[in-house]
């Protein structure tokens, strides 16, 4: 039966299509208007329901009619949020409608298959659900237009459906997009549980079930819905959980809906130049003009300097004078740097400045860990002598540590900055836990007592006219969920490794996590990675098992991780006031089918390509390097095969990076304290440690160029264009990163179909990707390696 929202009245007519829309704005009493709101006129009623129908219009006549910018007390307190969402809904529009499911499930399967697929080559395509949006506008207007206005009966029930209830709805739109979320990806593009069997396949030669393949993504990412479910009411409803990724989706919501009465440029109109700028132009850096990703003047001033190289290359350097012409290069891992708040970009740039200019050249240069005989930047593992470390021939029959090989070969050693991003990923989990206690524990606790005294905002009204979520639906799937994790770990324990108590364990430590990491979240916009304090708690309990490694750290991680994603878009329908019964039921189908498909997609290239992930023995200029799952594998290797004893305990040689723990734990403590002290200072208060500290959590597989990028662009759009432009701002800056997004995406699917997949392309001095050659060298003397001279 075709669905216009769970409202907690029982709305028994359809609504008619040419029938106004009901204006609700966010009064106090908007929960007691909604729950008897019908259509103004155009209704057909029953000679019973006069009475009611008289009473709902003298409520409507009384309503308040006002607009976003009249009536402070109906404004979020946030201003970003103010200026973008709107404060009325219509309960009255369908949304599971026909034309959503048509449209959300082809686009839930196109973004699968797509991230999943560009995920293995060395410059990764993150097509986002940006595009989505802009393609299912469209498509949705025309079936509305065409599809014939009949109702058809659901099989074998007696419920009927119209297939064009009317005209195509925002909220069709929004849960359209919200399938395109669950198709999109978790950062590498696909499931994350993907990369295990990347793994076990391209990397180590092994073998893993496809069925216990399947259960394992489905399970890691429905996980989630538990802790995301149990924390709704302190990180979606609070109004400064303000979640600025949205901000984006809702601008573009608005830009392709709603009529503008501005003089200029539309937003309609603006997105369309910027998209076709951003689609003509990504043929350079994309096809012809590969160096635009990374240009460096300090490699051309010294082409046969290593220390030169090393300092000036954007991909394997310290990319001092690197910059990109390349949006994608650009919101690569960090995403759109227009949508991040300009204090959570100045934590990054802060974190990125200590850790590449000042801990990364002192540790080098310093020659502390031999540095010099590895390179500086690098997320390969070596030997001593600083050859490339052979993985395979120190694992046995039963896929464990052989540890008389392991001795025979010599202890692991990394690059000087893939240690050090270890130390501060160590600092930045500690400090999560007391940023958030010290600067919200307070607020937290209030809320744990289920009081929620304070005036909820206009958002928060006007979601209260529709049926929430029964916590059991939460409370069941998790149960379930993790019933049928036991049952796989149980049955498969020879290929996953992984023991029932590790999942019981993964469960505990992803929804202690969840809460303080989602408050980040809500704020910055930045989410500081549990993986490397799960990697280090299964290192200890299971040393020697790769795979129960990165089985643990992804039921640990990943189900904290797919909790955030969920509250995400939860607060998207919260701004955009989508039904919560709607948003669970397309958020879950999305995710499982997005799952299968990622998996289908991997075992066909898995299989399908030759010595796929394996540069060394790839043809040359092969893109199918797989740069996001070689750095899975070095960690399954360094956590899991040889175990953190081995590399960061007492028999291993970086044992003193574990003080991170406790600096990283101090750090926020001593901002507040700080705070405290000199409370005129606002400033000190906008001093994230977690951001700081987590800032290059994605180093490697993200480059320096990748971040200084993104700090330029997001300093000029967000602080001096909202300056000194506000009104530029705010009417364009989310229409900026949407466009600019749309562009890329649309230029590199059509670029591979063309070109890629007939192996099509250009040979000049501007193909190359880097042209920093030597930068990948060690400078210790006597230390021979193919291609780099010996000092």
């Amino acid at each position: 039966m075709e669905t216009t929202g769970q409202t907690k009245a029982d709305h028994s007519e359809e609504a008619n299509s040419d029938a106004p829309a009901a204006r609700v704005v966010g009064n106090e009493d908007s929960e007691e208007h909604g729950s008897t709101l019908n259509e103004e006129k155009g209704l057909k009623t029953s000679s019973e329901n006069a009475n009611e129908l008289e009473t709902t219009t003298k409520q409507l006549s009384k309503m308040e009619k006002f607009d976003d910018e009249e009536d402070a007390d109906d404004q979020s307190p946030v201003e970003q949020v103010a200026l973008t969402v709107p404060t009325t809904d219509d309960p009255t529009l369908p949304v599971l409608t026909f034309r959503m499911w048509t449209l959300g499930l082809l686009s839930c399967m196109m973004l699968s298959f797509l991230n999943q697929f560009f995920s293995y080559r060395t410059a990764p395509l993150i097509i986002t659900p940006i595009t989505v949006q802009i393609v299912s506008l469209p498509l949705g207007r025309f079936m509305a237009k065409y599809l014939p206005n009949k109702s058809v009966r659901m099989p074998f029930t007696s419920s009927t459906f119209s297939l064009n209830p009317g005209p195509f709805n925002i909220k069709e739109h929004v849960l359209i997009t919200i399938f395109a979320n669950a198709g999109a990806g978790f950062g590498n593009g696909g499931a994350y549980a993907v990369g295990i069997v990347d793994i076990i396949k391209a990397f180590y030669h092994r073998k893993i079930d496809f069925i216990a393949a399947l259960i394992v993504i489905l399970t890691t990412q429905v996980l989630g819905y538990g802790w995301a479910g149990l924390l709704r009411k302190y990180l979606v409803d609070p109004p400064h959980m303000w979640w600025p990724g949205n901000l984006v989706q809702v601008s573009l919501f608005r830009t392709l809906h709603e009529e503008e009465k501005k003089k200029g440029l539309s937003r309609i109109q603006f997105f369309s130049i910027v998209m076709i700028v951003s689609f003509s132009y990504y043929v350079l850096p994309g096809y012809l003009f590969f160096m635009l990703t990374s240009m460096s003047w300090i490699c051309w001033a010294w082409p046969n300097s290593v220390t030169a190289q090393q300092l000036g290359s954007g991909l394997s350097g310290l990319g001092l004078g690197a910059i990109a012409f390349d949006w994608a290069t650009t919101s690569a891992f960090l995403l759109s740097p227009l949508v991040a708040p300009f204090f959570a970009i100045v934590n990054v740039a802060i974190g990125y400045v200590v850790v590449l200019y000042i801990v990364t050249p002192a540790t080098y240069w310093g020659n502390i860990y031999n540095a010099k005989t590895f390179p500086i930047f690098s997320s390969h593992l070596f030997t001593g002598d600083g050859q490339p470390y052979d993985i395979t021939a120190v694992v046995n029959s039963n896929f464990e540590l052989d540890l008389p090989k392991y001795e025979q070969a010599g202890p692991l050693h990394l690059s000087t900055f893939f240690a050090i991003t270890y130390g501060f990923g160590f600092s930045a989990v500690a400090s999560t836990v007391s940023h958030v206690a010290f600067f919200y524990g307070k607020e937290i606790w209030q809320r744990s007592k289920a009081s929620l005294k304070e005036k909820p905002d206009v958002h928060t009204r006007l979601m209260k006219m529709y049926a929430d979520i029964p916590q059991w639906w939460f409370l069941a799937l998790t149960v379930a969920t993790i019933a049928v994790t036991i049952a796989t770990v149980e049955g498969w324990k020879h290929q996953l490794q992984l023991p029932w108590w590790g999942v019981l364990l993964a469960c505990a430590l992803a929804s202690a996590f969840t809460l303080p990491i989602g408050v980040i979240t809500a704020t910055t916009n930045q989410t500081p990675g549990l993986n490397i304090i799960t990697e280090y708690m299964m290192g200890y309990l299971q040393p020697g098992k790769p795979i129960a490694n990165v089985c643990f750290k992804t039921y640990g991680y990943i189900s904290m991780s797919q909790a955030i994603a969920f509250l995400q878009d939860f607060k998207l329908g919260h701004y955009m006031k989508i039904p919560p019964r709607s948003m669970f039921i397309v958020q879950v189908i999305g995710t499982c089918v997005a799952g299968f498909i990622n998996l289908v997609v991997a075992w066909w290239l898995l299989t399908g390509i030759s010595n796929i992930c394996n540069a060394a023995l790839l043809p040359p200029n092969s893109p199918w390097t797989c740069p996001s799952d070689r750095v899975f594998f070095d960690a399954s290797v360094i956590w899991g095969l040889v175990g953190p004893k081995r590399v960061f305990g007492k028999l291993g040689q970086y044992q003193q990076l574990n003080w991170f723990f406790l600096l990283g734990f101090a750090g926020p403590i001593i901002i507040w304290l700080f705070a405290k002290a000199f409370p005129r200072a606002k400033w000190i208060s906008h001093i994230n440690m977690p951001v700081l500290l987590g800032s290059t959590a994605n180093m490697p597989p993200a480059t320096p160029v990748n971040y200084s990028s993104w700090i330029v662009v997001g300093t000029i759009f967000n602080y001096y264009v909202f300056k000194y432009h506000r009104g530029w701002w705010q009417r364009y800056n989310y229409v900026l990163s949407a466009g600019l997004d749309a562009g890329v995406a649309f230029m590199g699917v059509l670029l591979y179909f063309c070109l890629g997949l007939e192996n099509k392309s250009i040979s000049w001095w501007g193909s190359n990707v880097d042209n920093c050659p030597l930068s990948s060298c060690p400078t210790a003397h006597n230390i021979t390696v193919d291609g780099c001279p010996v000092y």
